[in-house]
């Protein structure tokens, strides 16, 4: 263990300050401010509760969502036809009432995607440790949070204790400089990342993010890019709070009255990274190289800029990361060395924790505003929450959407993976602003092309893959 008179990073003062005590040279016991769960992480955690005839430690620091089984058609109240599915809803529902948990439940107008609702509720604040039964929960890092996912038995520890067991990770920092060009967004950014230290580039490490094109992105930007740094392997992902960052929170943390509000915003200047504070790995990329990718294969760092063509076999120095890619273009019916431009889709998804806040449907029907979906394209949008749902109504983006020929959904996570009724047909090709694309994780035999919102809305009017750059205005 460091000690806390060395310099240290963002990561380290936030294990640290949520130390409750020192296991051995590499464990800790980690209080957990908030804690998140859905409909089917948590059952098994609440029956072992149950068993052991253990009470919930404090309810009010546990906030429950359903989010990945819910249907999102447009129909309401909503209704969850699948027996198994409903069953794990109603549960949730009753364990939630047995304990005194917050549940935003079907038909709460408040539901939406966890990852999405816990920031635009003011749930998540700088210096917090946010745990889920999710991966994606290195979203809150956005906000200088730290957040990471859990299995189920750590989710029966939590409930019972409100501490985790916690391995502290290794450090990496990635610093990326310059300035995004016009095409390029935070999706892109990300990609572009996990394409170049790959899958398991940053396996057991805690990423901090910074740097000048960091700096520049809105918060709704910061997290797609921390929500998608688990796909690196990240355990963790940070930015340090700044301006940004305190506006957005306070403008959402209705709590945080006047007197609290000075004490909280003194608290969070001191969630940086010290100056000379050492992390075992770094990498520094240049945003103005970004340009905007499209995924080739069945996992997201098999990707390309879309200008450029898939990777020839022979150009893979890794005979494992060769067979991934010969079965990768296998799966996706692509061949070596072609080019994706003008690659047909028969769906479009515009959705997930990763892409479905209001930025991101703002950028959509700027580009759709007097088109239609191009023949044969079934393309739909999904807000992340029921705020985004009504906000999006209030700006007009819902009518333009509609107007060009998108299906305009409820909230929920929807075809970010096939647990609901929202999935691919075999050999479907879709355009996906989801952060996988795995083999089946968006419905059986099911090919995904992971790109940002506006490449995704650019292949829905066109019918094919294109360059957004040159998607004419």
């Amino acid at each position: 263990m460091k000690s806390c008179s060395q310099a240290r990073t963002l990561y380290r003062k936030m294990v640290d300050s949520h130390t409750v005590q020192i296991l051995d040279e590499h464990n800790v016991l980690l209080y957990v401010d908030l804690h998140l769960m859905n409909e089917y992480t948590s059952p098994q955690a609440f029956a072992g509760l149950e068993a052991a005839q253990r009470a919930i430690a404090a309810p009010g620091a546990h906030v429950a969502v359903v989010d990945h089984i819910i249907p999102t058609h447009p129909a309401k109240p909503r209704v969850i036809q699948d027996p198994a599915s409903a069953l794990q809803a109603i549960n949730l529902r009753r364990n939630c009432e047995r304990h005194g948990i917050m549940l935003y439940d079907t038909n709460d107008e408040r539901q939406g995607i966890e990852h999405i609702i816990a920031p635009e509720l003011g749930m998540i604040r700088p210096g917090m440790v946010v745990l889920c039964g999710d991966s994606h929960t290195t979203t809150y890092g956005a906000l200088g949070a730290l957040g990471f996912g859990i299995g189920t038995s750590e989710i029966e520890h939590i409930l019972a204790t409100q501490t985790l067991v916690y391995r502290v990770a290794s450090e990496m920092r990635i610093r990326v400089n310059g300035q995004l060009p016009l095409g390029a967004s935070a999706k892109d950014l990300i990609l572009h990342i996990i394409g170049s230290i790959g899958a398991q580039g940053a396996r057991g490490y805690a990423v901090e993010f910074c740097g000048a094109a960091i700096d520049a992105l809105s918060v709704e930007a910061r997290m797609t890019l921390c929500n998608m740094a688990v796909e690196a392997g990240a355990r963790a992902a940070l930015i340090a709070p700044d301006k940004k960052t305190v506006e957005y929170v306070l403008a959402r943390a209705s709590d945080i009255d006047d007197d609290m509000r000075n004490r909280a915003v003194s608290a969070w200047a001191s969630l940086f990274s010290d100056e000379n504070a050492r992390v075992e790995k770094e990498f520094i990329f240049d945003a103005s190289e970004v340009e905007p990718q499209v995924t080739w294969g069945t996992s997201p760092d098999q990707t390309v800029g879309v200008t450029h063509p898939t990777p020839a076999l022979e150009s893979i120095s890794s005979p494992m990361q060769q067979e991934a890619a010969r079965r990768a273009f296998q799966y996706m019916g692509l061949a070596p060395g072609a080019s994706l431009l003008g690659l047909p889709v028969q769906r479009v998804f515009i959705g997930s924790c990763t892409n479905a806040r209001i930025e991101d449907l703002r950028v959509v029907a700027g580009m759709v505003r007097g088109r239609r979906v191009a023949d044969g394209v079934r393309a739909m949008v999904v807000p992340g929450s029921g705020s985004v749902r009504r906000q999006a109504e209030l700006e007009g983006i819902a009518d333009i959407l509609v107007a060009a020929g998108f299906e305009w959904r409820q909230p929920g996570c929807s075809m970010c993976l096939a647990m609901n009724d929202d999935v691919l047909e075999p050999q479907e090709r879709c355009a996906s602003t989801t952060n996988r694309n795995f083999e089946g994780r968006q419905g059986r035999a099911g090919r995904t092309h992971l790109m940002s919102p506006a490449m995704a809305a650019a292949a829905a009017i066109a019918g094919k893959i294109i360059d957004v750059r040159t998607f004419a205005n």
